[in-house]
């Protein structure tokens, strides 16, 4: 039984938003090929119509990511005004360094001025979306970093970096945020230039309260305990917001809550005890995710719900006697009331919070019977189909 209320339950699961990627609506593969699907949008325009589709039936995906260049338009107040008219609005905007030849060496930290001058000037110009489409979160994921041992000398990579940050985040209004990621390797090998939460952490300090941690549950080595990086985050205020994915091995991007639809409920309850699920907590949950064989609009409406079902069972944890266990050395009393929660079957409960707000119970269910992806099939014929830097 949960130490919350039951109307409180309910209106803690109506009130969560979930954030969208744009991307995820787009062709995506592996490394060898990239799979193409009837119906993909073929501009940002048409992501967001699909990204609506999924608030439609979920209630709970008001808001879109955009990548840029991916999602460049010739008129961001008119893409916005597109997504209003859709029921959504603009979330984060995300930068890319990764894919220009300029950026081989590095972007931020390249020893090169010139270069790391044109990395901070792309940032500069998403700030400038952020102003034209009503963002307010910067989200850098950088890819740098170095192959081999003398490579390039560390810290003074280190050094560029903040330098560079710095630079970019005294361009911010003062409304906005900068969200910095990490991931522990890839694209290099020998060192990442923000590996881990500490060097994210680091740097967001230096540059101010406007700066927060962005935690990608796909970006750990195998038996990380992401629930503790996320306790840590919140005791001092600099988790900014997370990107929900699954992984088997590494960031393999997979739907939220695949791989361990437990470590989603351990994360979600650190949420729960430290009072973040409240929309002004500070923390945007969103997703980044790539559906590569999977129906991709029915692939968001799932994942929306996984996360949804793992919060669902952190609200229903019963904090009395899990405390009550905690203070009297009770462990398997303390792990049972987790386990208590977990094992709850929370779809009924969600089902009802959806038909309160007048929607489905079922929402993929809802979305197959709409006819929408036969639709779009139909529709969206000739032209270039939104893919990997596109």
């Amino acid at each position: 039984m949960s130490t919350q209320s039951d109307a409180d339950v309910r209106s803690a699961l109506a009130a969560q938003t979930i954030e969208l990627p744009s991307w995820a609506f787009g062709n995506s593969g592996t490394r060898f090929k990239v799979f193409s699907t009837e119906g993909v949008p073929r501009d940002p325009y048409e992501k967001i119509a699909d990204v609506a589709q999924v608030n439609n039936v979920t209630g709970a995906a008001p808001r879109v990511s955009l990548h840029i260049p991916w999602d460049l338009v010739d008129d961001f107040d008119d893409l916005a005004r597109h997504a209003r008219e859709h029921g959504v609005t603009i979330g984060a905007i995300n930068s890319n360094v990764f894919q220009d030849e300029d950026y081989k060496l590095g972007s931020l930290t390249h020893a090169d001025p010139k270069i790391r001058a044109k990395a901070v000037r792309h940032h500069l110009d998403c700030i400038d979306v952020m102003r034209a489409t009503g963002s307010t979160d910067l989200k850098i994921w950088l890819p740098d970093g170095t192959n081999y041992p003398g490579q390039d000398d560390i810290r003074s990579r280190q050094d560029r970096l903040a330098e560079s940050l710095a630079e970019i985040y005294s361009a911010l209004d003062p409304h906005m945020r900068l969200l910095l990621e990490y991931k522990f390797f890839e694209p290099y090998f020998y060192t990442t230039d923000i590996p881990d939460w500490g060097t994210s952490l680091l740097h967001c300090m230096a540059l101010g309260n406007q700066a927060t941690v962005v935690l990608d549950t796909g970006h750990h080595a195998p038996g990380t305990n992401i629930e503790f990086i996320v306790a840590q985050l919140l005791r001092v205020g600099r988790l900014g917001a997370f990107d929900f994915n699954s992984r088997f091995y590494a960031d393999d991007d997979l739907m939220v809550g695949a791989a361990d639809p437990f470590q989603l409920f351990r994360i979600m309850n650190e949420i729960v005890v430290a009072d973040a699920l409240r929309p002004d907590s500070g923390v945007n949950f969103m997703l980044d995710q790539c559906h590569n064989i999977e129906a991709k609009v029915q692939a968001q409406i799932r994942s929306v719900m996984n996360v949804q079902e793992a919060t669902a069972k952190a609200l229903l944890v019963d904090r009395d006697a899990l405390g009550e266990a905690q203070r009297s050395g009770d462990v398997l009393g303390a792990n049972a009331a987790l386990m208590d929660a977990y094992n709850t079957d929370v779809r009924p409960l969600l089902a009802e919070v959806r038909e309160s707000k007048g929607l489905a119970g079922d929402p993929i269910a809802a979305f197959r019977a709409s006819g929408y992806s036969e639709k779009v099939a139909d529709e969206r014929v000739g032209g270039t189909q939104a893919s990997w830097g596109a």
